[in-house]
């Protein structure tokens, strides 16, 4: 009898339970048994194979209608200490385990890919990609599960502070989850709304200075204000972070990293420093405007699925016990045009850092320029309007000549 492992690795999304679910099921109806690790990685690569779960169809059945992970996650790593991947691998053999699913991100991928090289062909492995950033490197216009869920309930949540901000005059930072890419603060943005949003990919320069990313959300303000509307939600991918420079960081030398050498991006206060620094240049020139920010994340994670996640994921699922039963290995499980693909963990890892490849925002498509086109932001037409312009010095307590050298920079 063929015995299935699954575990779950990385931060939660909407979709696990569906994911567990589905694999538990197929595998039963297969004659197979199922073990689900606690925790991910955390406890196998201990040695200690006490804590697990035997899931049957009974413990599964309407699961996929939850949010969270039945089999709890960690950000356990296995791949730092090669030892520990030994151990990974040890501890699935003596629970009899033959066939691995593992769900998780980019960091879970490559876990997933280097202890099925460790273990060689005596257990198979096969991975579901997870995350609400969706930025692994699935093919174009498939989601990783939990991002179309967290991008519905982000937006909702970007509509109801755009209401507060115009009840109430006020401006929203708006901070959204997305370690390295922009795809939920885009979409979720898009989808609500919001004034404008600000993703890492668009920005060229590197580093990336505090002050450039300032100098858009204050020109934002002021054609505002400008047009009689004191208010608006601006978006912030949280990847930004990331991508200042050192220099703009160092009062937050000491930021911890999680167990993969990460910024933890939630112990960077991104929206406060932004609203202090915008905040300071409008009131050197006595222009008051209020700015609160928030960050949005956490929240999203554990939502109930949306209908497309809970079908999604439990496709998935079965999909991951198909591919195994079928003897496939080292695969990363999608679904194209209503099939089951496995894709080789191979072609996903990235050839410079031997890592799994992220997926960025495509910011030459035709459906981010209809995003762009639908922010509010100073452009080049602003400052070529005599009309526009004066209006908009106006608003900001400064020369037409001042606008035109403060923020030709930003616009395009």
């Amino acid at each position: 009898m063929a015995t299935f492992g699954v575990l779950v690795g990385g931060g939660p999304a909407p979709g696990i339970n569906g994911v567990i679910g589905a694999a538990t099921i197929s595998a039963e109806r297969a004659g197979a048994s199922v073990i689900g690790m606690l925790e991910g990685f955390r406890w196998l690569m201990q040695g200690d194979t006490s804590h697990v779960a035997k899931l049957t169809t009974a413990d599964v059945s309407r699961i996929h209608l939850r949010g969270g992970s039945i089999l709890q996650t960690s950000r356990a790593n296995p791949t730092r200490d090669p030892r520990h991947l030994e151990t990974v691998v040890k501890s699935l053999e003596q629970l009899g385990v033959d066939h691995l699913i593992t769900i998780g991100g980019d960091d879970t991928a490559f876990s997933a890919h280097r202890v099925a090289e460790c273990a060689g062909n005596r257990i198979r492995v096969v991975h579901v990609p997870k995350t609400i950033d969706n930025d692994l490197p699935l093919p174009h216009g498939i989601p990783t599960f939990g991002f179309e869920t967290a991008r519905g309930r982000a937006a909702d949540a970007l509509r109801w502070l755009a209401e507060d901000a115009r009840t109430s005059p006020r401006w929203y930072f708006v901070v959204m989850m997305g370690r390295q890419a922009g795809h939920l603060a885009l979409g979720a943005a898009k989808s609500a709304g919001a004034t404008l949003a600000l993703i890492p990919e668009e920005f060229r320069e590197s580093p990336l200075r505090l002050e450039s990313v300032a100098r858009v959300l204050e020109g934002a303000i002021l054609k505002r204000i400008a047009s009689g509307r004191p208010h608006g939600v601006a978006v912030v991918a949280e990847g930004l972070g990331e991508r200042l420079d050192p220099a703009d960081l160092e009062a937050l030398a000491d930021v911890e990293r999680d167990e993969h050498g990460h910024i933890r991006l939630a112990e960077v206060p991104l929206g406060k420093v932004l609203r202090d620094q915008v905040r300071r240049s409008l009131a050197e020139r006595g222009v008051k405007v209020a700015i609160v920010e928030k960050d949005i994340g956490y929240e999203l994670r554990c939502a109930e699925p949306c209908a497309f996640d809970q079908d999604y994921t439990r496709d998935l699922g079965a999909g991951a016990v198909r591919s195994l039963l079928a003897g496939d290995s080292q695969v990363l499980i999608t679904r194209q045009e209503g099939a089951i693909v496995p894709i080789p963990f191979a072609t996903l890892m990235s050839a410079d850092t031997g890592r799994t490849r992220v997926r960025n925002v495509d910011t030459s498509t035709e459906s981010y320029a209809i995003a762009r086109e639908h922010q509010v932001r100073l452009e080049a037409a602003d400052l070529d309007d005599a009309q526009r312009l004066a209006a908009i010095a106006a608003a900001g307590n400064l020369r037409v000549e001042q606008v035109r050298e403060r923020f030709s920079g930003i616009c395009r």
